[in-house]
């Protein structure tokens, strides 16, 4: 009885360590970014999942800027392409539904969990997608996502060039004084550790039994430090090597955008802009748990930013 106790206590244990804790991100969330969130899941269950592109008009600005690399910046071109769809009924709910969404000032963040085929056994595995929109006046008015460019199936004509989206620079909303501790315990990671190389600052920040959603890293603090050991090692400055793009932190959880710029697979001689993201769960002030968009497929290589390019209005 002692042992059956014992297998029962080690899976619940397991079982427990394997859920993603719930969010109470709107505890956190002003009266307006509770609005901002309500308007992007209606736009995403209406016009997205449902197919009602006569919709767009209703929730998207004319002038929608669009940095997904596959699509043509504007409303009309986001009609276009969504149009190719049948529509169908509305659900009441989004189905499926973002693992994790939040607003913060004029952006609202949503994390989807998705499944993917290992390329060497074919088995399956999980991984995340995400999404930033940023919504003006009650409107969606720019999106990025993490979409990178893959090369044409063979056979097949290469896709027509891609009006790239030019926006506003990007701009941090204001955190409070709790959520500025747990955007620098998470700079910690994405700066020192993993810019920086200081991968004994793990054991500062991170908890023992740190959670790890990207499908090539092992779970826990120690399975962390063995995966990045061995990187070169800088003294730390307080400017990031690689600065990001955009930083939000909404109460215990901060998201890192970062630029990627790659070559087209279509024309290599041309570099395209994409965006990485990443995403940390901070509690009793150590990072628990990290979600970034990794798969096990090999994203494109990052090359330095071409000159002249254009990338804020």
């Amino acid at each position: 009885m002692k042992c059956v106790k014992t297998i029962i206590a080690v899976a619940l244990v397991a079982m427990v360590s394997s859920v993603t804790p719930s969010f109470a991100q709107s505890k956190t969330m002003t009266a307006q970014e509770q609005a901002n969130l309500k308007v992007v899941l209606d736009w995403w269950r209406e016009v997205l999942q449902a197919g009602h592109v006569e919709l767009a008009e209703k929730y998207q600005t004319e002038d929608y800027i669009q940095h997904n690399p596959g699509i043509n910046t504007g409303r009309a071109e986001f009609v276009k392409v969504f149009s190719r769809r049948a529509p169908r009924d509305i659900k009441p709910v989004l189905d499926p539904a973002p693992v994790i969404q939040f607003a913060k000032g004029p952006y609202v963040v949503l994390v989807w969990e998705r499944e993917g085929k290992d390329p060497k056994d074919g088995s399956a595995y999980k991984f995340n997608f995400f999404d930033i929109v940023r919504v003006e006046n009650g409107k969606i008015a720019e999106h990025w996502d993490s979409v990178f460019k893959n090369p044409p199936a063979a056979g097949q004509p290469a896709p027509a060039p891609v009006i790239p989206g030019i926006g506003p620079k990007p701009v941090a909303p204001k955190n409070s004084a709790a959520e500025q501790k747990v955007e620098d315990i998470a700079n910690t990671e994405f700066k020192d550790i993993l810019q920086y190389g200081h991968v004994e600052l793990a054991d500062k920040v991170m908890a023992a039994g740190y959670i790890q959603h990207n499908p090539n890293v092992p779970g826990g603090r120690e399975g962390f430090k063995g995966f990045f050991k061995g990187r070169p090692v800088e003294a730390i400055k307080k400017e990031w090597k690689n600065e990001p793009e955009l930083i939000i932190t909404s109460g215990n959880l901060t998201i890192y955008m970062m630029k990627r710029f790659s070559a087209d697979p279509a024309d290599p001689s041309k570099v395209y802009k994409w965006n990485w993201f990443d995403m940390v769960r901070v509690d009793d002030g150590m990072i628990q748990e990290h979600w970034d968009m990794a798969t096990k497929n090999n994203p494109p290589m990052n090359v330095p930013m071409p000159a002249g390019f254009k990338e804020y209005r």
